[in-house]
């Protein structure tokens, strides 16, 4: 938790640009894994919960009545059953008196502040719930089917959830870098590790024991594979092959649940080929050139951009792609290499806030995204950047069979493909090179005092080492 003072700022701040009515947060309850009493482990809590509340318990509402300036934290106090097993937690009260909040109460209260909110016809803002525990509640609470609360969650709550959490105050960029030291010894451990013989599934066991032993948890579940052209391609059983190249995507949770995510291709011999070189290569450009770039007001879609022409450009030289670049981003035809964007928003959540609804998150009323074309659809991240922004420059190039038969067949953008030589590559994998950028007043710079190792030279130098 950070101090008691942050939380009664935060909450002072939403209630100014919320305006009135009854603001209702919900914090996550346990959920079951195979059978009610086995939840999954650890308990992840409700992100906003967290930022506003920061009580990491749950079975737990914070509600804060804008126009009466009253907030309340709601819960039940745990039974003597559950102390025997658990061991002694805090009282809801104590838990209130953290975060500075004056008033508890117990569930049962939610509904009568609920009825009596509605009997006065007062607006009651919540986010939109993405358990199907917490859908239930809110039908019972207020009458909303669960098909209906995504529609009728607030928009100005979202809004303003989303203005706040977008700039990481000072405190929050030192969480980000001490998620950052625990996700270098994940993927450090992950290049030690691959070799020959080993499979996905053991390499990644590993890389998940470091971000359970040194933070809360993994902030995703770990991508380690070797079909890299598989977006997300879980672990599996695959033994490491020689002259395979293996992709690791992955990030840690610190015990304050602020995010890392990064990715790191290498090859599993220790040595890349000269055709895995060419490729990483234009990868690893497009990569560095972020950090020329962006910078506080420019749109992050234009970073994107900047860099698909670049990688393009690359392409035309090693034979892949042909035509004039301009009009080949323009159609779409980097897609066939990099059919994602160029990053998305990171802090609490590895996609951040993404329950809010990315056209919330990633766009606004300026920016807007293009959800008509293949690739372009996929961008998470499109406004402008600001001071103190968090986002990720994850560029990749993936050669996916399915997708070269598919646009072949079709002739999609043939005047732009050599689809002769893309049939060459249907092998290859994918490669993709990922790390996370904070904006600064002038420019940008990478989160992490330590760089996991990426510069070609660099990777083998490490992966050779005892």
């Amino acid at each position: 938790m950070f101090s008691k003072d942050t939380y009664i700022k935060r909450r002072k701040e939403l209630k100014e640009l919320v305006g009135s009515g009854v603001i209702i947060i919900f914090g996550n309850n346990e959920s079951p894994c195979n059978f009610p009493n086995n939840g999954y482990a650890p308990f992840r809590q409700d992100s906003s919960f967290l930022y506003y509340f920061g009580q990491n318990r749950d079975g737990l509402v914070g509600v804060i009545d804008v126009d009466n300036d009253i907030e309340t934290l709601i819960g039940d106090d745990i039974d003597i059953e559950d102390i025997v097993w658990y061991g002694s937690v805090d009282s809801v009260h104590d838990m209130a008196e953290q975060v500075g909040i004056q008033n508890t109460a117990p569930m049962k209260s939610l509904k009568t502040i609920c009825n009596n909110a509605m009997s006065k016809k007062r607006k009651i803002h919540f986010l939109p719930p993405y358990r199907w525990d917490i859908k239930l509640q809110i039908f019972d609470l207020l009458g909303i089917h669960p098909n209906q609360q995504k529609e009728e969650a607030s928009l100005t709550l979202i809004q303003a959830v989303v203005k706040m959490r977008s700039t990481k105050s000072a405190e929050e960029i030192e969480e980000l870098e001490r998620a950052a030291v625990i996700g270098y010894k994940m993927h450090t451990t992950a290049m030690r590790l691959t070799r020959p013989g080993l499979t996905e599934k053991y390499v990644a066991g590993q890389v998940d024991g470091i971000a359970n032993s040194y933070g809360a948890m993994v902030s995703f579940p770990t991508i380690f594979t070797q079909h890299g052209e598989i977006m997300h391609g879980n672990p599996s059983m695959n033994i490491l092959q020689e002259g395979r190249l293996a992709l690791c995507d992955a990030g840690a949770e610190t015990i304050n649940n602020y995010c890392s995510d990064n990715t790191r291709t290498m090859p599993v011999s220790g040595k890349f080929t000269q055709r895995q070189l060419e490729i990483y290569s234009i990868v690893e450009a497009c990569h560095d050139y972020t950090l020329e770039v962006a910078k506080p007001g420019v749109k992050y879609a234009d970073v994107h951009f900047a860099v698909c022409r670049l990688m393009f450009d690359k392409l035309k030289e090693l034979g892949l792609a042909k035509g004039d670049t301009e009009e080949a981003v323009r159609a779409g035809a980097h897609a066939m290499f990099l059919p994602h964007g160029l990053g998305h928003m990171m802090g609490m959540d590895v996609h951040d806030m993404e329950n809010l609804d990315q056209i919330n998150v990633g766009f606004d009323e300026e920016v807007r995204p293009n959800l008509e074309q293949f690739g372009t659809n996929c961008l998470r991240m499109g406004r402008r950047l600001q001071e103190g922004f968090v986002v990720t420059d994850e560029p990749g190039i993936y050669f996916i069979p399915a997708l070269i038969d598919d646009w072949k067949a079709k002739g999609h953008c043939a005047e732009f493909l050599n689809f002769d030589k893309l049939e060459t590559y249907k092998d290859f994998g994918g490669i993709r090179i990922e790390d996370d950028v904070l904006i600064t007043k002038d420019g940008c710079r990478f989160i992490g005092k330590d760089r996991i190792p990426y510069h070609p030279k660099d990777v083998e130098e490490f992966m050779g080492k005892e």
